[in-house]
C-alpha cells in the first residue's frame, strides 16, 4: 500500500481540504495521512471563520506520521501563515519526501483570504522549488505571476513565470474561465490543453483539492507526471458529473 501525506486545512462541510483529500486518496487506492494547518467553519457556500494552528503543532503532526509511515507523495493545500509554510519546508527537507504537489490555496471562491501575503511569498520562495507540480486556478495564477490572463498567450506567460520559481511543471486550472473546463499543463516543453466539457450541474466544492489529491495519488503509485495529471483530471470530471447537491452552495463529491 502506497501512502500520501496531505498538509491542509479542515473543512467542516467535508467537501474540500483534508477531508476531501483523504476521501480521494481512499478512492484512488492509496493510504492517506495528514497534518492539519487550520480548522475552518464553512459550508458548501462560504467560509465563516478560520482558526489557524501553530507551526509547531503542524511540524509535530508531520513528525508523528513520518517517523512510522513511508510516504510516497505529498500534497499541500491551505497553509495560511508564513510560519506554517516554513515549518512544512523544513520537514520536507528533513524527511526528503518525494513527489510534492502544491495546490496554492490563496482564497475561497467567495474571496475569503486563506493565505497571508507574507505566506504567499514564502510559498513561492521555499516550496515551489521542491514541487513536481503546482496547480493554481486562474485567479491564483494571475496573482502569483503578476499578470492579467485574458488569452491563451497570457496563460503560457503565467505558466512560464510560475515554473521559473522552480516547480517541474505547472497546471493552470481553467474552471474560473468561460467555455469548457479546460486546464493548461506546462512543463517547459510546450503548453498542453486538457479539455473537459463544463458540467450543467455547476461548481463542485473542493474541486481543486480533489484534483491535486488525485494527482498526488497517481504519483505515489508510480505514474509519470503527465499521466498522473490526466488521471487526476478524469477523476475530478467524474466527481463533477455525479456530485450531490446538498446545501445552498456548490455541489459535493460522492467519491463513489
Amino acid at each position: 500500500m502506497r501512502a500520501v501525506l496531505t498538509i491542509a486545512g479542515s473543512d467542516s462541510s467535508c467537501g474540500a481540504g483534508i477531508q476531501a483529500d483523504l476521501k480521494t486518496f481512499q478512492r484512488c487506492g492509496v493510504y492517506g495521512v495528514c497534518a492539519v494547518t487550520a480548522v475552518t467553519a464553512q459550508d458548501s457556500a462560504r467560509v465563516m471563520d478560520v482558526l489557524p494552528l501553530s507551526p509547531r503543532i503542524v511540524s509535530e503532526q508531520m513528525d508523528a506520521v513520518l517517523r512510522e509511515v513511508r510516504v510516497h507523495a505529498v500534497k499541500t493545500g491551505m497553509l495560511w501563515s508564513e510560519g506554517i509554510v516554513i515549518a512544512v519546508w523544513r520537514s520536507l527537507l528533513k524527511y526528503r519526501l518525494p513527489h510534492l504537489v502544491i495546490d496554492p490555496v490563496i482564497s475561497s471562491h467567495r474571496g475569503s483570504r486563506l493565505l497571508s501575503r507574507r505566506a504567499q511569498k514564502a510559498l513561492v520562495r521555499y516550496l515551489f522549488p521542491l514541487a513536481d507540480l503546482v496547480t493554481p486556478n486562474l485567479p491564483e495564477a494571475e496573482e502569483i505571476a503578476g499578470i492579467t490572463i485574458r488569452h491563451q498567450a497570457d496563460i503560457l506567460e503565467a505558466a512560464k513565470r510560475l515554473r521559473a520559481h522552480g516547480p517541474r511543471a505547472v497546471l493552470i486550472k481553467g474552471g474560473h474561465g468561460g467555455g469548457g473546463a479546460t486546464d493548461w499543463y506546462y512543463d517547459g516543453k510546450g503548453l498542453s490543453a486538457l479539455d473537459a466539457p463544463r458540467s450543467a450541474r455547476g461548481k463542485l466544492h473542493g474541486s481543486g483539492c480533489i484534483l491535486s489529491a488525485a494527482i498526488a495519488a497517481g504519483l505515489a503509485k508510480g505514474m509519470p507526471l503527465r499521466r498522473a495529471v490526466r488521471a487526476g483530471k478524469a477523476y475530478v470530471s467524474r466527481e463533477i458529473r455525479h456530485a450531490w447537491k446538498i446545501g445552498t452552495g456548490a455541489s459535493l463529491a460522492r467519491h463513489s
